[in-house]
C-alpha cells in the first residue's frame, strides 16, 4: 500500500512556473515507478512525466523542455518542476505510483494557467 499526497498547485499567468510535490508513504527509492498525470475538464487523464526506480524519465511531447520530474529520495518525494506554463497546461494534476503491480493515486492538485 502506498499513500500519496500532492501539494504545490495554484494559479499562475502564462509563462510562469510552479513546483508540484508528491509525498509518498513508502521510500520512493523502493517504488517501481512514479509519475504525474493530468486531467483537464472534458478530457481523459494523460501521462505528463514518469520516473523509474532507476531514474529514467519519460515526458509527454507537450511538456518536453518545460517540465522536469525528479525524485528526492531522502524526503520520499517526487517533484514536478514546471516552467513556461501555458493555458493548455490547466488541469488537475495527479501523482501516481506503481509498486508490486499495483497502481496508487493521490487526491490531485489544481493547476490553472491564465493568459
Amino acid at each position: 500500500q502506498v499513500q500519496l499526497v500532492e501539494s504545490g498547485g495554484g494559479s499562475v499567468q502564462t509563462g510562469g512556473s510552479l513546483r508540484l510535490s508528491c509525498a509518498a508513504s513508502r521510500p520512493t527509492l523502493r517504488i517501481d515507478a512514479m509519475a504525474w498525470y493530468r486531467q483537464a475538464p472534458g478530457k481523459q487523464r494523460e501521462l505528463v512525466a514518469l520516473i523509474s526506480s532507476g531514474g529514467s524519465t519519460n515526458y509527454a511531447d507537450s511538456v518536453k523542455g518545460r517540465f522536469t520530474i525528479s525524485r528526492e529520495n531522502a524526503k520520499n518525494t517526487v517533484v514536478l518542476q514546471m516552467h513556461n506554463l501555458k493555458p493548455e497546461d490547466t488541469a488537475v494534476y495527479y501523482c501516481n505510483a506503481v509498486h508490486v503491480a499495483n497502481r496508487y493515486w493521490g487526491q490531485g492538485t489544481q493547476v490553472t494557467v491564465s493568459s
